[in-house]
């Protein structure tokens, strides 16, 4: 290749990566994967080594991107430069040399800087492009665990990731009814959240701050020690990054510790960060253009595995979105049997070049999220659905911002209604137990559910229902009891169950405890009354308004609510509903009598208590069932001296 060629090349593969920074930074939405943005960041680095040439606005050169918004600007006392990376163990071993380090997570969220003065917060700014921020201060004072308040009354400015928990990120996905709405991952969410003009937005988005960085504290020695300077903030209210200390010696089998624990993490990491402890060393080595040399990234490599693609599965929602769905030859991948991964929309699909019986290769996004990273065939050889795999009817490609996405746009498709049906009889809705897509499948071919209020008139068919396959007369009885049991509900399941677009559980709750239980009340709120509803800006008030003027969705409601009895409205404010307020928790390992980790969270939270995947001088109890357990949360526990408890000595607390 001449040099006029690469030189080509690298003018191409900076263009795609400052695209694909512009969307992830500015527009919270990607359009590649981390893997395929690492891969042409190094090739764009070895072009410009070997030609020795860097062009203008390389991203090699640049921090970030300007940010857009409508959010105050501010400069940064101190540039907030990247970190070089390596996906070797062992180059860390070699960087750290002699020295002593901290290794630590690196999170992927947004980056914070909080200014304190007299022990009160009185700034916060997201990195921008480095040099460059947003004011973000009303929003940073509702994140879940800033404090507001700290007993150091000097001048403090300190660093650290905002986050989303996969649990919360779970959470507000299940309550966005439209496939395409939902958020692609929690960075994306974090960063749409904390840029939010209205902070009551971002009150209802569960934002965390774990601290990684300490620029000033006045008048602090903290005896030339990171380490130090974490302990600190700890002792003053902070939660701070997970770390261990670690030399040369040992830096690679803690980077295999941090590794093994991945899967049970709760918060979003795409690797770690190893940093020099020695404050005066690390500041002798200075800078480059763009990195810092007292600290460097280690990104995990991606365990890869070739298999043969058998089918692409064609899933339809109840919203008309269908998705695509890789289905391959079973393969192992980071410890368990992958054999499907989704294809996320036809753009991606296509760029795949994807046909039955290509050889692709997989990985595990974070070690978490089935991924195809290449297709080695490349035959290109896969038909578009032109009808609807369940209706028959014809399909649509709508394209949004350069993303296109295939649609069933009948109303009547069958597998609308079937989902449509099993959100409204779900736990959380109105809780028909035994009504599964596959029974409501039945019942709905039967011609028995035609709306809603059909699902509590199938005692009218007890006899055709006993006759269908895998009833008869005890498991129908049983169905139509439990129809019946459901009939006595309360508002918050009600407005749940009807799928709004953009209407979950919690915002059900938050509209259910505005309008007291007052159904009415709610139904014929303006738009102006529900952007009042704490969580509900204008677009959700919108949406709402939208859905309750709707004349057929109208007349489902009267009919629904001729066969339901709503139950009075009931403050929350009771001792029960209020028994862990103040108390901070972390669960690690096991649980027994809960479902999972995530079951338990809720208990906790929906009583007032706080839970937090790292411990810290803030945790209360740490909830581990092998309480003598040597493992690194049981371990800073005892360090700390907070209480380590099993489910039993918990649930008797």
């Amino acid at each position: 290749m001449s040099g006029a060629e690469q030189r080509e090349k690298m003018r191409a593969i900076a263009a795609r990566l400052k695209e694909a920074a512009r969307a992830y930074y500015q527009e919270s939405r990607e359009i590649m994967s981390n893997r395929e943005y690492d891969e042409l960041y190094d090739t764009l680095l070895t072009l410009e080594a070997e030609t020795g040439t860097v062009l203008s606005g390389s991203p090699t050169q640049q921090v970030g991107y300007e940010v857009l918004s409508e959010l105050p600007k501010e400069a940064h006392a101190q540039p907030m430069l990247s970190l070089d990376k390596t996906k070797d163990a062992s180059v860390l071993k070699s960087w750290l040399g002699t020295q002593r380090g901290l290794l630590s997570w690196k999170l992927d969220g947004l980056t914070i800087v909080l200014h304190y003065e007299a022990g009160e917060l009185v700034k916060a700014v997201t990195r921008g492009n480095g040099y460059i921020g947003e004011v973000i201060t009303n929003n940073a004072r509702v994140f879940r665990n800033v404090p507001l308040r700290i007993s150091f009354h000097g001048s403090l400015t300190l660093r650290g990731e905002a986050v989303i928990r996969y649990s919360d990120f779970r959470r507000i996905n299940e309550q966005i009814p439209e496939a395409e709405a939902k958020y692609k991952n929690p960075r994306n969410l974090c960063s749409g959240s904390v840029r939010q003009l209205d902070p009551r937005i971002t009150a209802a988005r569960d934002i965390y701050f774990d601290a990684f960085s300490l620029v000033f504290a006045e008048g602090m020695d903290f005896q030339n020690s990171h380490q130090e300077e974490f302990r600190w903030l700890e002792s003053i209210g902070f939660d701070v990054v997970e770390f261990v200390p670690v030399t040369a010696e040992n830096v690679e089998t803690q980077v295999l510790c941090f590794e093994e624990r991945i899967a049970e993490n709760d918060f979003p990491s795409d690797g770690l960060v190893l940093l020099m402890d020695d404050i005066a060393y690390g500041a002798s080595l200075g800078q480059t253009a763009k990195f810092p040399r007292n600290a460097i990234a280690f990104k995990w490599s991606d365990e890869l595995r070739e298999t043969r693609l058998r089918d692409v599965e064609w899933s339809p929602s109840r919203t008309g979105l269908i998705n695509p769905i890789a289905i391959f030859d079973p393969v192992e991948l980071e410890g368990t049997t992958v054999s499907r991964a989704s294809v996320h929309n036809l753009s991606i699909l296509k760029k795949l070049s994807l046909g039955i019986g290509d050889r692709i290769t997989v990985y595990k996004a974070n070690m978490i999220i089935p991924q195809i990273a290449e297709n080695l065939t490349g035959s290109g050889k896969l038909n578009i659905p032109a009808h609807c795999p369940v209706c028959g009817k014809p399909t649509a490609v709508h394209s949004e911002n350069g993303v296109e996405t295939l649609h069933c746009e009948n109303p009547d498709c069958a597998i609308k209604k079937i989902k449509r049906f099993a959100h409204m009889t779900s736990r959380d809705a109105l809780n028909i137990e035994g009504l599964s897509e596959q029974t409501l499948e039945k019942l709905i071919v039967a011609g028995w559910i035609h709306e809603y209020a059909d699902l509590f008139t199938l005692d009218r068919h007890r006899a055709e229902i006993e006759k269908l396959e895998g009833f008869g007369e005890r498991s129908a009885a049983k169905l139509i009891d439990a129809a019946r049991k459901a009939e006595n509900t309360d508002m918050t399941r009600l407005i749940y169950a009807l799928g709004i677009p953009g209407i979950g559980l919690q915002n059900a709750k938050l509209l259910t405890r505005y309008f007291q239980g007052d159904w009415n009340a709610f139904r014929a709120a303006s738009v102006e009354t529900l952007c009042e509803v704490e969580g509900v800006g204008e677009v959700l008030a919108s949406s709402v308004r939208r859905f309750l003027e709707q004349e057929e969705n109208r007349r489902q409601m009267d009919h629904l609510l001729e066969k339901l009895h709503l139950k009075a409205f009931v403050s929350e404010s009771g001792g029960e509903e209020r028994r862990y307020a103040g108390k901070s928790f972390v669960i690690t390992g096991a649980v027994h009598h809960f479902a999972n980790r995530e079951e338990l969270k809720a208990y906790i939270e929906s009583r007032g208590g706080k839970t937090s995947g790292s411990v810290s001088s803030k945790t209360s109890y740490l909830i581990n069932n092998d309480t003598a357990s040597g493992s690194a949360k049981n371990q800073k526990a005892r360090e700390l001296g907070i209480p380590v408890i099993s489910e039993e000595e918990f649930l008797a607390l």
